[in-house]
């Protein structure tokens, strides 16, 4: 396991000790190593859903953020075109009132929702992930929910949504389902808040406007209890999740089916 070294963690600090434009890479970024992903107004870099068929309604670009549309025909996230092992991602993002999304990384696979079989009917979402499994959606349809299968950086309003007033592990910078924040960091809703993950094997970090919520391990035993509690009912999900058999995986960005915006999107990958 190997963890960030404190030089790391020191030009990181630099992202929030300036306040630069945002979509745009400072020349010290640039120096060390820092790809920008969005440049605010295009889909370059990313798998525009807009372009497929049927087209999605999930993403457009607002104000020089990509925003996740509220309520679309199909609900998907929006995945990097490139895909990353061990990293450090920085963005800056803001929530809709009582509003919820995500960042998701080591994606080990996303589907489609089943839909409902009438006659063999399943109770809980977490069972039909796993009918999703047994009976794949083959064909992209024009109204449906992609679900993607990795571990998330929680996005929320903690004061108002239900699943974050319900949970700690479902509030704002946790590694959802798995760790709580050690801190609650998050501006309030219609601010933007910077973000951070750095993954380095199974050893991560979730930190938010420069304090360290989360400094955990992916095989965690507090984790792994997470995980098999949550998906008892989808083995799956339970496996793919414990074992991650994927390695080099896209990032994504979570449309939940609330409102949120994300902007300065940046990405290094340590040296080979």
């Amino acid at each position: 396991m190997i963890r960030t070294a404190f030089p790391i963690v020191l030009a990181a600090s630099s992202l929030w000790a300036a306040d630069p434009a945002p979509n745009t890479l400072t020349p010290q970024e640039k120096s060390d190593g820092w790809v920008l992903l969005f440049d605010g107004k295009s889909m370059q870099g990313w798998d525009d859903p807009r372009t497929k068929t049927p087209p999605g309604d999930a993403w457009t670009i607002e104000e020089d953020c990509l925003k996740a549309n509220p309520h679309p025909r199909i609900t998907e996230d929006l995945f990097t075109s490139e895909t990353y092992r061990d990293f450090e991602l920085t963005f800056e993002w803001k929530i809709s009132t009582a509003g919820n999304s995500g960042v998701k990384y080591r994606i080990q696979k996303h589907l489609f929702i089943a839909p409902n079989d009438p006659a063999h009917p399943v109770r809980g979402f977490e069972a039909v992930v796993e009918r999703s499994f047994e009976a794949p959606v083959l064909e992209r349809p024009d109204h449906g929910q992609d679900y993607v299968i990795g571990f998330e950086y929680q996005l929320t309003d903690d004061s108002k949504n239900g699943d974050a007033l319900g949970n700690v592990k479902h509030t704002a910078g946790a590694l959802y389902d798995m760790v709580a924040p050690a801190s609650h960091a998050a501006k309030p809703v219609g601010e933007f808040n910077v973000s951070r993950i750095v993954v380095r094997g199974n050893h991560v970090e979730h930190w938010m406007n420069g304090v360290k919520v989360v400094d955990s391990s992916l095989d965690a035993p507090s984790a792994m209890e997470g995980i098999r509690r949550r998906w008892a009912n989808a083995p799956h999900v339970r496996d793919l999740l414990a074992d991650q058999p994927v390695k080099d995986c896209p990032i994504s960005l979570q449309n939940h089916g609330d409102a949120a915006w994300f902007r300065s999107i940046k990405i290094r990958v340590p040296p080979q």
